[in-house]
């Protein structure tokens, strides 16, 4: 017969399961906190999980019928843009509001749009404009909603971690109290008792 591992034997003791009969109700409670919040964490991941994916998704898909209406037009930079070329090696463009002119039906338009950064002036960039004419961000590409759904559900589940992970701890300053109060009460029961003089 297999002889239990130290670590086992601690796993059992810290769970109530060594029948110590001196552990309180709040110390088997406390015992108990971190299995349920490691099996919440891992029954929830996944709806979580699923549940962002959805909301980001139904959004990438508003977000590009809203960008399906935008036209692009033509505009000349006025001013050069400020910042560096590119980040992550090339993978992502800042884009930074920059003076620019563009002309939409014969009328010349002058304003700030977004522009990549240090662009130089009299560059010619594209322009994304609504229905109604005003400036809008650039259509979203297929990596800016991939992006999209992988930081809100990095995002998500973070969350998720840390509210599993305070739970915990507000719930053990909670058990701290009761089984203060407990010994206090237990203390002004026997107390007398000790010091009483013959």
């Amino acid at each position: 017969m297999a002889v239990p591992t130290k670590t086992w034997r601690r796993l059992t003791r810290r769970l109530g399961g060594d029948g110590n009969s001196l552990r309180r109700r709040e110390d088997l409670i406390e015992g108990w906190l971190a299995p349920v919040a490691i099996a919440l964490f891992l029954i929830l991941c996944p709806v979580v999980l699923f549940a962002t994916v959805a909301i980001v998704h139904a959004d990438n898909a508003a977000t590009r019928q809203a960008d399906s209406s935008y036209r692009p037009v033509h505009a000349v930079l006025l001013q050069s843009s400020v910042g560096p070329a590119d980040t992550d090696h090339g993978a992502n463009t800042w884009l930074v509001p920059t003076l620019a002119k563009w002309t939409v039906d014969g009328r010349v338009h002058v304003g700030d749009v977004p522009a990549p950064a240090s662009a130089a002036q009299g560059s010619v960039i594209t322009v994304w404009l609504n229905r109604a004419g005003t400036v809008q961000s650039p259509p979203l590409t297929a990596g800016q909603a991939s992006d999209r759904v992988i930081i809100a559900t990095v995002t998500a589940l973070s969350c998720l971690a840390i509210l599993l992970a305070i739970l915990p701890w507000i719930a053990r300053r909670v058990l701290d109290r009761r089984r203060l109060a407990s010994w206090e009460a237990d203390w002004l029961a026997v107390g007398p008792r000790w010091t009483r003089q013959p």
